[in-house]
């Protein structure tokens, strides 16, 4: 992957495709917030190895960089025989798809540009690659006005000064602009509202902590990082009014899938008599998958708990590590689960059902 610095870019272009089209330039999240670089990413290795390394994650964000990857890469296939080409296709799509298995944005996004080639497939390689191109672009368009209208749903539903609670990250960097989870946040803030956010650090790999932290931070949003074991505290204080989450794949009864440790702080704000709301665009809603059940949880790396942020590592040798990466949560912890067609409440399998059904 070749570097550049692209400090002057706005973060809603966090995955943004070259002038040339020839590759994708995202922002490596793993380097953040210390450091804003732009990677180019330009072979088929270089678009795995961001994916799966989370130099660009969230759901959306990774739906967005996975259309892009297809269409450039396939933009590079080198034959004129149309079987031959799709078979090539396939094989590139294959790969990129099982970089990340949860979120369901991946998959969605990679169907929807092999579908636009397919579309296309009598009409000679340039007319499938420009189709592919064009759906691609449509993909991060259509995130954008999701996050907008998710954001204004979002609003309503909190008031200026309320106490939020936030886990992982769900904000401009994770999608296009604003994000889900933090969205309200960021268009409060345009309208002069003020919150105090609590954002979980987000154990393992800190998402909250480094980036949620960051990206409110440098909008200007007063925001206090806690370790993900100090949620109980400050909601036995009366300090949260309302609990934020994004989400990787929501099912159609409502079960959602978010950063592990997502399910422990609604376990929690249910306790404590506290809104838990997850905010999600059609493009993570997964009617195939009945329930929780269904969704395939990620185990990544134990490195990432003993070592990765650590100067000394943190757990002796020969002892092993369980690193799910993901958690389920029960629809009947959900308070509600606010889309850009509206908000949606239990029972969610009619809710969401007549919304996107």
């Amino acid at each position: 992957m070749m570097e550049a610095d692209y400090k002057s870019k706005s973060l809603c272009e966090n995955v943004r495709l070259s002038e040339n089209r020839d590759s994708v330039f995202i922002i490596d999240q793993t380097l953040l917030p210390y450091k804003e670089v732009y990677s180019e990413l330009k072979s088929l290795e270089d678009f795995y190895e961001a994916i799966y390394m989370l130099r660009v994650r969230g759901a959306p964000a990774i739906g967005i960089c996975a259309g892009y990857a297809l269409a450039v890469l396939a933009s590079k296939i080198s034959c004129s025989n149309p079987d031959e080409f799709f078979s090539k296709l396939r094989s590139i799509k294959e790969r990129l798809n099982s970089s990340r298995p949860t979120a369901v944005n991946l998959s969605k996004a990679l169907d929807r540009v092999e579908n636009a080639a397919l579309s296309r497939s009598g009409q000679g390689i340039d007319a499938i690659i420009d189709a592919m191109f064009r759906e691609s672009i449509s993909i991060q368009a259509e995130d954008v006005e999701m996050c907008r209208r998710i954001s204004e749903y979002g609003l309503t539903l909190v008031k200026s000064g309320d106490g939020i609670l936030t886990h992982c990250n769900a904000g401009p960097l994770a999608t296009s602009r604003y994000g889900t989870g933090l969205g309200p946040l960021f268009l409060g803030k345009e309208r002069g509202y003020n919150f105090h956010v609590y954002a979980d650090e987000t154990r393992p790999l800190l998402q909250g902590a480094r980036l949620t932290a960051y990206e409110l931070n440098r909008a200007g949003i007063d925001v206090t990082v806690i370790c993900d074991n100090m949620a109980s505290i400050v909601m036995h204080q009366g300090k949260i009014d309302a609990c934020f989450a994004g989400c990787d794949r929501v099912a159609a009864n409502g079960d959602t899938a978010n950063k592990i440790g997502t399910s422990g702080v609604a376990i929690l704000a249910k306790h404590y008599g506290i809104p838990f709301y997850v905010f999600c665009p059609s493009s993570t809603i997964d009617f195939s998958c009945a329930s929780g059940k269904d969704i395939v949880i990620e185990e990544r790396s134990g490195e990432e708990i003993g070592s990765l942020f650590f100067k000394e590592k943190t757990v002796p040798d020969g002892v092993k590590c369980y690193n799910p990466a993901f958690d389920v949560t029960d629809n009947g912890l959900i308070t509600a689960i606010v889309t850009e067609k509206g908000i949606c409440r239990a029972p969610y399998d009619v809710s969401l059902g007549l919304l996107f059904g």
